[in-house]
């Protein structure tokens, strides 16, 4: 006989939403199974069962995962009520085939790799994992950044009263006819706008920043607005992180 699963993993599964804002669909009473209104957490179903979101059926979707070359003047949501620019409208055709939604987020200003699933299983566990997975930046600074500078950065900053977690920091560049440096810079962690601000504590403002790398993939090969699917190892690589 087929297990039965928790209420909020199936719906993730499904791409209904991640499992967390599946829980509060759940919480909002706008979940049945079967026809019966559902409220708690802890209720378990089977695939075969009836599950409703808002009265639609929700189907099992086959699993689709991409890796978008955000350009910057995008929000990073699904959608957006004043009508701005989403990462959406980069990938209309997929968008009509399956619900995909993207994994974290890039700062309007900042361009790179997003990765875009249906997979909400997979977007709860990169999102609220608690291993060091890597987030690589190119970012542009204005002056000239010393090794003093660098090793603040490696250190940790401390940002809102609470350290970042030890940076790798590279100089790649110093461009001496618009004094600025291009610096090469690794964190494991995901706070709001953290590269900017960490920056900016140390007194350098961020000119350009673009997201090379999240955990093993890369946007390398890619053009700004294109998009591709994840290579099978990419999937796996990430799922075991």
């Amino acid at each position: 006989m087929a297990e039965a699963i928790r209420l909020q993993k199936i719906m993730a599964m499904c791409g209904v939403a991640s499992r967390r804002a599946s829980e509060k669909l759940i919480l909002d009473g706008k979940v049945t199974v079967n026809g019966e209104v559902v409220t708690e957490l802890g209720r378990k179903a089977y695939l075969t069962d009836e599950i409703k979101v808002d009265g639609k059926l929700i189907v099992k979707e086959d699993k689709v995962y991409f890796v978008l070359y955000k350009p910057t003047g995008y929000l990073t949501t699904a959608h957006d009520d004043l009508g701005r620019r989403t990462v959406m409208d980069l990938m209309q055709a997929e968008v009509k085939k399956n619900r995909i939604f993207p994994i974290g987020r890039l700062d309007y200003d900042t361009s790179g790799v997003l990765l875009m699933t249906n997979d909400g299983e997979l977007m709860n566990r990169l999102i609220n994992s608690s291993n060091n997975i890597e987030k690589e930046y190119l970012a542009r600074v204005n002056g000239h950044l010393g090794l003093d500078m660098v090793a603040k950065l490696k250190k940790g900053i401390m940002l809102d009263g609470v350290q970042t977690k030890p940076a790798q920091v590279f100089i790649e560049e110093y461009d001496k006819q618009y004094g600025t440096t291009l610096v090469r810079i690794i964190i494991t962690e995901g706070r709001n706008r953290q590269v900017r601000r960490m920056f900016e504590a140390i007194g350098f403002d961020v000119k350009k920043l673009r997201r090379v790398r999240f955990a093993c993939v890369s946007c390398e090969g890619m053009s700004k607005g294109d998009y591709r699917p994840l290579r099978p190892h990419e999937v796996k690589m990430l799922y075991s992180l």
